[in-house]
């Protein structure tokens, strides 16, 4: 069979992999100095960009300060945030919203400015917003500015399969990232794209669970690429649980903002009491959290399929206002926010670990860099505070740009082997795909979940060793496919949650486990760092070529 084609002839200076906010960002700002490709997973906008409710924190109140945005966001981390890190993705937070609106964003003004929120772990009003669809007036405005930019390429449908390097294709001299090979989900080619400069901007990987805010796509692709060429990734066991999505059928864990309990909405039993005093005294503005492992308690003691969030004591006019779309799709679903609760439960919402980055998006090969969800920069500790992900995506993108424009003279593009089908065969069944799909979210969300404890990860230590042999024989043997991909990417990711909370013996932030209930106050609090090569068995032999 002949080899597939290849698109090095068209390297550009940077490929962008993924097409949110942080990956955006990154291309626009990049594109003042050199060519760019953009690579969409699926249609341009989709994303959890796109999905994102609440706002962007950031100090631009004249009573609220930068010192105090620090604190909430340490404390919201539980002893695990760089403060180097911290500080620096708060002071450019106002610029970096001056950036959005010198490009054309809308956010909700009121009596001649914009008008601020307030959510779960802020002491001020600090998240600027765009009504409840914050993330879709960015990331639409955005695309809009990237689709007719003359040095951004955007190629839609296209699925990062592995990153290339010097030392896996045998050439001398330091190692480095020299571009990756993409499937063209369209006309099920394979081709290899040379570049100077790499960006992964992938998104998480909380798809990785049954439940999930999640869209589809969150499958933790940029994590295991970087992985499996060498880079460290960093604490990986700190998964948040959105406490509020919607629990109805058709739903798909639609996420229920922070915003609406920052203003007032009420969580309940079936009773109608509250319940979240008796868990903090910041009720439901505790941190996330605590908010979730609230709510699954009260689930699991009482035998509940789900609590109730109730703001109807605000009044229509004010939700209809402030939460319009939220309003309107939850009546879709037959539930009238203006009269009563709706029902809410738990779901995997966001990644705080990733791969290791400074705090210009550089990872540990040279030429690649790494920024948004898919990034560990220190900024989020055990537990992320809400609306300062969109933050950390726009500052780590312009702090990317400005790096990678120094470095297109040092970075030369190499010729790159095409993809080799010649060993493989058409897959004779993807039942088996989608069982193994099904099978791995679903022992994640049981042994891997808001509780944990050693007998359930060892459990599911086993369970991945077993079902990511089974993946990498189906790798080995028949060609790629969108869902093949993601797979093999999800059970790599599963694995380092899995190792990640094994490692660490105590409960902090979003890793709660049973067997080591308390926080270990003896010593300095450390990040979980896993290395390439440091387990006796890993999802895939290091440094196995894919093809």
């Amino acid at each position: 069979m002949p080899e597939q084609s290849s698109l090095s002839e068209h390297a550009p200076d940077m490929v962008v992999v993924g097409t949110g906010l942080a990956g955006l960002s990154l291309a626009l700002r990049f594109a003042e100095h050199g060519h760019v490709t953009v690579l969409a997973k699926a249609d341009f906008t989709y994303g959890s960009s796109l999905y994102a409710q609440g706002g962007i924190a950031a100090v631009l109140d004249p009573e609220d300060s930068l010192a105090a945005h620090v604190a909430d966001t340490l404390d919201a981390g539980a002893g695990l945030c760089h403060r180097d890190a911290v500080e620096f993705i708060v002071s450019e937070a106002p610029a970096a919203i001056a950036w959005l609106i010198a490009r054309g964003v809308s956010f909700t003004a009121q009596d001649g400015s914009y008008h601020l929120t307030r959510e779960g772990g802020h002491t001020h009003r600090r998240v600027i917003h765009a009504a409840d669809a914050t993330g879709r007036a960015v990331e639409t405005t955005l695309a809009d500015l990237a689709r007719r930019h003359p040095r951004i390429r955007i190629l839609e449908h296209h699925i990062a399969v592995d990153l290339v390097t010097a030392h896996k294709l045998g050439l001398p001299g330091p190692n480095r990232c020299l571009g990756l090979y993409v499937l063209d989900k369209r006309t099920g080619q394979v081709h290899a794209i040379a570049s100077r400069l790499t960006a992964l901007a992938t998104g998480g990987a909380s798809r990785a669970y049954l439940y999930s805010s999640n869209p589809d796509t969150s499958t933790g692709d940029g994590i295991a690429m970087a992985w499996r060429a060498g880079c460290r990734v960093a604490n990986l066991e700190f998964v948040q649980f959105h406490p509020t999505c919607l629990y109805h059928p058709q739903a798909k864990s639609f996420l229920i903002s922070e915003a609406v309990r920052g203003e007032g909405g009420h969580l309940l039993r079936p009773d109608g009491s509250r319940f979240m005093l008796e868990y903090d005294p910041r009720g439901e503005l505790a941190p996330r959290d605590i908010v979730a492992r609230a709510i699954d308690n009260e689930m699991k003691r009482g035998g509940l399929d789900a609590v109730g969030l109730d703001i109807s004591h605000r009044g229509r006019d004010f939700i209809a206002a402030h939460f319009p779309n939220i309003y309107a799709r939850c009546l879709t679903f037959g539930y009238d926010m203006a009269k009563g609760p709706i029902p809410v439960v738990p779901a995997a919402h966001y990644t705080c670990g990733g791969i290791m980055t400074d705090l210009h998006g550089r990872t540990d090969l040279a030429g690649l860099y790494a920024v948004g969800e898919c990034a560990f920069t220190g900024l989020h500790g055990a537990n992320r505070l809400a609306s300062n992900s969109l933050l950390e995506c726009l500052v780590l993108g312009a702090s990317a740009a400005a790096d990678a424009s120094t470095r297109l003279d040092t970075a030369e593009p190499a010729a790159l082997p095409p993809w080799d089908e010649s060993r493989v065969t058409d897959a004779d069944e993807g039942v088996v795909v989608a069982h193994n799909w099904e099978e791995l979210r679903r022992f994640m969300w049981d042994y891997v979940g808001i509780v944990r404890t050693n007998r359930r990860l060892e459990r599911a230590l086993h369970r991945i060793t077993v079902l990511a042999s089974e993946i990498h024989d189906y790798y080995a043997n028949f060609r790629v496919t969108n869902d093949l991909i993601e797979l093999r990417n999800l059970a790599q990711v599963a694995e380092l949650i899995i190792r990640s909370a094994q490692l660490r013996t105590e409960s902090r932030g979003l890793h709660y486990s049973r067997d080591y209930p308390e926080t270990d106050t003896t010593h300095s609090p450390r990040d979980t760092i896993l290395t390439p090569g440091q387990f006796a068995r890993a999802t895939e032999p290091p440094g196995e070529w894919p093809r």
